[in-house]
């Protein structure tokens, strides 16, 4: 048999050619949904949790309420349905930019009714929390799922994952930070309003957005979702194509997946209580957190991707769990000193290490999905990453009271934050065993 031919080595861009790239007007749209996807985050999570704290309520109902946020792992359940149905009335904007203008709107008016039930009722805030973190849910399958096939090659995906998770940041440090700033002089409630006004960044760039043309052929080749073979298609399809293609292998990856982002969701809750435990002002936190969040997360950014071009993925994903394991275990620091230089340093090292790992995980997860599939297969391992992070959080208030009765309240702080950075051992290993199936697979592949 004739050897088939070797296709030709790509190219590698020049500074001139990167340059270029960021030119291109998705960079800049892919940057905007980055920041609507990453604002409404922390607005039912640990802002969230301040927010409740400064009205008093306790740490085990914070823990408790923090499950709204199981709404990010039930993702793969709709998935399918914006995978394969345009929205009506908003179905002319094209599918993705449909359900894109959905999200965001639903978002918005979510966060409205929020600073309007206030923390007086919890069960009424806690449901319009869920409303706000399933309409966020639902824009960030679409958000993925159009990053990944408005990608022309996986240069491309790397840079728009870059560029999503530079707009995420952002976010994250406005929905912390300047939420936190603007409630201590105007109220959390009209810090929650100014929020939903800022997803109008969101809306914007989904009527810039062009509807990505790549995946069109592969979408149109299929059965529609009411026919029960586009129904076995949409629903079942995508995990029968993820463990076809990755076999045995799929399990190892899903449970590394699972595993990577524990120290950064365990404790999840408990960030903001503990800085007013710790009787630092609103203002405080507020200037610390802005001051190094937006810098030592574009550094992370910055760096996980130069490491990842020199040392490959895999290094990067354990150097990444490695600096989230000492990053969170670093805030047990703060409960014998509370001084605000060890407080920046601190956050300083924790946004840098979130940001790099971050971007590894996100590479690595868009690096395994296939056209056709990929809003639910996306949903489905950003699901599995944050479901048991998403579950056990839930009983860190618990968690902290409990430990508090033998060792105190900062005692307790000392040793959940410490026990949080130590189950980042289990993704190390799991990265490096994942590591050697590659190599081995790669060095008995055929040429």
């Amino acid at each position: 048999m004739t050897a088939p031919a070797t296709a030709a080595p790509r190219r590698k861009r020049s500074a001139m050619d990167v340059l270029r790239e960021l030119r291109q007007p998705k960079v800049a749209v892919m940057l905007a949904l980055g920041f609507a996807s990453g604002l409404p985050f922390l607005l039912t999570a640990g802002t969230f949790g301040y927010w409740l704290r400064d009205a008093g309520t306790g740490l085990t109902a914070i823990g408790f309420i923090s499950w709204v946020g199981l709404a990010y792992v039930l993702k793969p359940f709709w998935a399918p349905i914006i995978d394969r149905v345009d929205v009506p009335l908003l179905g002319r904007l094209g599918r993705r930019r449909g359900w894109l203008l959905l999200s965001q709107l639903v978002v918005a008016l979510g966060l409205v009714a929020m600073a309007a039930a206030g923390p007086a009722d919890l069960t009424r805030i806690g449901v319009f929390a869920l409303v706000v973190a399933w309409a966020s849910a639902t824009q960030d399958i679409v958000v993925d799922a159009w990053r990944i096939e408005s990608s022309s090659d996986p240069e491309e995906t790397g840079l728009l994952a870059s560029t999503y998770a530079l707009g995420y940041r952002v976010a994250i440090i406005i929905a912390d930070a300047a939420v936190i700033a603007a409630a201590a002089h105007f109220g959390w409630p009209q810090s929650y309003v100014a929020t939903a006004v800022l997803m109008a960044v969101g809306v914007a760039a989904t009527f810039f957005a062009q509807e990505p043309a790549r995946a069109d052929a592969v979408m149109q080749s299929k059965a529609a979702l009411w026919t029960p073979r586009g129904f076995f298609d949409a629903v079942v399809g995508p995990f029968i194509d993820f463990f076809s293609t990755h076999k045995a292998v799929g399990l190892l990856m899903l449970a590394a997946i699972a595993a990577y982002r524990l120290p950064d969701y365990l404790m999840g809750p408990m960030y903001n209580p503990f800085y007013h435990d710790l009787g630092l002002s609103k203002d405080v936190v507020a200037v610390v957190r802005g001051a190094t969040g937006l810098p030592a997360a574009f550094a992370g950014i910055a760096v996980s991707g130069l490491f990842a071009v020199r040392f490959g993925l895999f290094p990067t994903l354990v150097a990444g769990s490695i600096l989230q394991g000492l990053g969170t275990a670093s805030f047990a620091l703060l409960t014998a000193s509370h001084d605000v230089g060890l407080f920046t340093a601190v956050m300083t090292l924790d946004n840098f290490a979130q940001a790099f790992a971050g971007v590894a995980l996100v590479a690595y997860m868009s690096s395994l999905t296939s056209l056709g599939y990929t809003a639910t297969q996306y949903a489905l391992l950003s699901s599995t990453y944050a479901f048991l992070g998403k579950f056990l959080k839930g009983f860190s208030g618990q968690v902290v009271d409990g430990l508090a009765v033998t060792q105190g309240q900062m005692g307790a702080y000392a040793t959940a934050w410490i026990g949080t950075g130590l189950t980042a051992i289990p993704p190390i290993l799991l990265m490096l065993l994942l590591a050697r199936v590659h190599a081995r697979a790669a060095r008995t592949a055929p040429a």
